[in-house]
């Protein structure tokens, strides 16, 4: 089956967002090239960021980002192209620069479509503890702190290597002990759910709307023998959702962690940690807001690049 690849030049900092649009029109896939990755890789092994590999031998974008989602061929794209283009645009209006938004369409076969990901996708240590490899390749750690989670990037976002995946993948990392209960909100590519159960988490509920990620979160935690155990499932944020958890994490825009606000706070126990990232530099003030509004304890923020990221908790004793 041949598939047509619809592709938006973006910046670094409307990445999630072009990526949410064009699997909400229908996108099976999203590529994401990004000029931003690459700025802080350094020639050399194990680098300051644990990279491996002469960052000038991959090919990459020097400046701006390109996102390409991946289009069946039930899906009549040209009608959609004028929406894809609006829809970036209006960006701006939730403080995100759309970029260039120069949007173009080309048919690409399904053996191209199959191993497109592999040229810019390698082994990347993003924690301490954490490194992540795409399924294909075989890679051996050297460090025995060193947690592998294999990945195939092929069927949706969220991958480890853009700031806010990083960001909530070092709080996890902070923040776990052993057998905590954690609920995944958005959970993409199931990232998070698998680093968090190879940081020794117990019980895991990850939820997203999008049915492509949900299969794509299974695949991935399928590839990670030690990661089992996370139910998976199709969910609006934590609607009907009556629980009480140690951890609540979300990589999602922060137009979307405004409602979940109280969700997380209801579905905490006392003392429970709730992670968000997906904050762009100009909504932070806005989620510092929120959050204290509604009684959780700000412990920490990190920045990386335009982005922001917050481990939150909720107070023991309640007022």
């Amino acid at each position: 089956m041949d598939w047509t690849a619809v592709k938006v030049i973006t910046t670094s900092e409307a990445v999630e967002a072009v990526s949410y649009i064009l699997t909400d029109e229908g996108a099976q896939g999203v590529q994401i090239e990004d000029a931003a990755d690459f700025q802080d890789l350094h020639k050399g092994k194990y680098g300051n960021r644990g990279e491996f590999i002469d960052p000038s031998s991959i090919p990459h974008r020097q400046s701006g980002a390109a996102v390409t989602g991946y289009f069946p061929q039930d899906i009549f794209v040209p009608e959609l192209l004028p929406t894809i283009h609006q829809r970036v645009a209006k960006l701006s209006d939730y403080g995100l620069n759309p970029g260039e938004n120069k949007v173009s369409a080309e048919v690409v076969d399904n053996q191209k479509w199959a191993t497109v990901w592999q040229k810019y996708y390698h082994p990347l240590r993003v924690t301490n503890q954490l490194t992540i490899v795409p399924q294909w390749e075989a890679y051996h750690p050297e460090d025995q702190r060193e947690k592998l989670i294999y990945l195939d990037p092929g069927m949706a976002f969220g991958t480890g290597t853009h700031p806010t995946t990083r960001l909530m993948l070092e709080a996890l990392e902070k923040v776990i002990t052993g057998n905590e209960y954690v609920i995944d909100v958005g959970t993409g590519s199931g990232v998070l759910s698998i680093a968090a159960k190879l940081l020794g988490a117990g019980k895991i509920d990850a939820y997203d709307i999008d049915e492509v990620a949900v299969n794509s979160a299974k695949k991935n935690l399928a590839l990670n023998p030690d990661a089992q155990g996370v139910h998976v499932g199709i969910n609006s944020l934590l609607d009907g959702i009556h629980t009480q958890a140690d951890i609540v994490v979300a990589n999602i825009l922060a137009e979307v962690i405004v409602p979940l606000i109280l969700q997380a706070y209801v579905n905490l126990r006392p003392g429970g940690k709730f992670l968000v990232s997906g904050i762009i530099d100009d909504k932070a003030s806005l989620i510092r807001r929120k959050l204290r509004e509604q009684g959780f304890i700000i412990e920490d923020e990190q920045q990386m690049k335009d982005w922001h990221g917050m481990i939150a908790s909720k107070p023991i004793e309640v007022k």
